[in-house]
């Protein structure tokens, strides 16, 4: 029997892993992670708990688990150099910087003559396996959800037996990693989070056993508790999303069958982000409509500022980036919200939305982010319609009636009447004085009147409009 190297990236459990698998069947297993650049974002901080959870598992059954930093191909040959191990597994990643390294690892495997293996076991089906009629990448997510739908999803993997391992190599200490230096994302994230396989079972299990029932219906107000929270926990793969799959279908007798298909269809649409970004990889930093490239932009100043800090003067917006900035998470209906507010109210680049989720987000998928910025701007291949420009007014008024989300995240409107706390800024004097709000001080007036936004990001959009039409007849 000999020695594997597991690869472990955004893959962080023991449950649900054929990389794993493989090595236990092979004999002795040395888990690796090799530290990326540091970047000092809210991931980072998820990163940092989520390999203490892990080294923790490994521990528990003897086995050491090494992190190093540097290039990830220089270190884990010379790790194979070191343990002596005569394989070396990982789990696909499918976006093109971990495309690159997984070709670079196994031409030096192979160079090596070390047996190098990889295996699906990040989706809920390899992309390879799903195409169009014309034998195509998809591009439009119903005829993929359909395709998909009719896809065998393999049955999760159970934890492998493992037995324990003499060897020591050198790893990095956690104070080494350099994960939770330069910002104060630790000193709040902790009082919201717990990272880790086992907190990840555990949410679904709330989530599967108090929410599932109401998802469908609930989903979309984010003062209820009908959302999984699950997102980060799949991000970094403490959870696997097979796991997800089938345990949604099996409960579906309870929660009710279309609560628990509106649930995997959130997880196609995941598999759908990184689908996409395996056969368009341009979609991480440009529109995959070309006549997006000239959109008439405008400059990002005060106004990006406000928008990031919550200050914009819209309640739903401001609540939205302030439990970010808080929590490192936003509800999917705020997100939506806010993404259309920067991008049609300010018709501030995409772009800048998108890296401002990459620093602040713990559950930041890069396919998920890219997809999601591209669908509210309308430069993606399945995207809102460009004529869609959500009145935050409104959405408030139908997704949080009560205001109890607004209230939560900003609490200078916590006296605010239910009449006025959509539109402080309409609000009579008197009204703003009982309230305790003066806008403009204690509260921001609208940094913008939407409606003059409005007719500003239609007539922004007409610039392409008739391209686009083009476009879309041809997908």
């Amino acid at each position: 029997m000999g020695k594997t190297i597991v690869w472990f990236r955004k893959d962080l459990r023991l449950h649900d892993h054929p990389a794993l698998a493989e090595a236990a069947a092979h004999g002795d297993v040395l888990p690796v992670f090799i530290l990326p650049e540091t970047r000092h974002t809210a991931s980072d901080w998820w990163l940092h708990y989520s390999l203490l959870d892990i080294i923790a598992r490994f521990r528990e059954q003897k086995i050491q688990f090494v992190v190093r930093k540097g290039q990830p191909v220089e270190q884990l040959m010379k790790l194979i150099r070191e343990s002596g191990a005569d394989q070396l597994v990982f789990n696909e990643l499918y976006d093109p910087n971990s495309r690159e390294q997984e070709r670079e690892l196994t031409a030096a495997c192979e160079k090596a003559r070390v047996q190098v293996r990889s295996f699906q076991g990040t989706l809920l089906a390899a992309p390879d396996a799903i195409f169009n009629k014309t034998n195509q990448p998809y591009k439009v997510f119903t005829p993929f959800w359909k395709r998909l739908r009719q896809e065998l999803i393999a049955r999760p993997l159970a934890a492998p037996e493992l037995k324990p391992s003499d060897g020591c190599f050198p790893s990095l200490a956690a104070e080494e990693w350099r994960l939770l230096t330069g910002h104060a994302w630790h000193e709040k994230l902790a009082k919201h989070w717990k990272p880790g396989e086992t907190a990840a079972m555990e949410c679904w299990e709330t989530f599967r056993d108090q929410s599932l029932s109401n998802y469908l219906e609930g989903r979309d107000h984010p003062a209820t508790s009908y959302v999984s929270r699950l997102s980060p926990y799949v991000a970094w793969g403490n959870i696997s999303v097979r796991s997800l799959w089938h345990g949604a279908l099996n409960a579906a007798e309870l929660a009710g069958h279309q609560q628990a298909e509106a649930f995997i269809r959130q997880l196609a649409w995941r598999d759908f982000a990184h689908y996409q970004l395996l056969y368009f990889p341009e979609m991480l930093s440009k529109p995959v409509r070309p006549e997006f490239e000239k959109f008439p932009w405008q400059p990002a100043g005060d106004q990006l500022q406000a928008w990031k800090t919550g200050h914009t003067g819209y309640p739903l917006v401001d609540a939205g980036m302030r439990e970010l900035w808080e929590t490192g998470y936003m509800h999917n209906r705020v997100r939506m919200v806010a993404a259309s507010f920067l991008i049609k109210h300010l018709l501030i680049d995409w772009r800048e939305g998108m890296k401002w989720f990459e620093d602040t987000l713990i559950d930041l998928d890069a396919a998920n982010n890219s997809l999601g910025w591209q669908w509210v701007a309308g430069s993606g291949f399945d995207a809102s319609p460009y004529f869609r420009v959500f009145n935050p007014i409104l959405q408030a008024e139908k997704f949080d009636s009560d205001a109890r989300y607004i209230k939560k995240w900003l609490p200078e409107l916590t006296d605010m009447p239910l009449a006025y706390v959509f539109q402080p800024a309409d609000a009579p004097e008197d009204v703003l004085n009982a309230a305790g709000v003066t806008i403009g001080t204690t509260y921001p007036a609208p940094i913008v009147d939407h409606w003059a936004a409005r007719d500003r990001a239609l007539a922004a959009y007409n610039l392409c409009k008739n391209y686009m039409s083009s476009m879309d007849s041809s997908i």
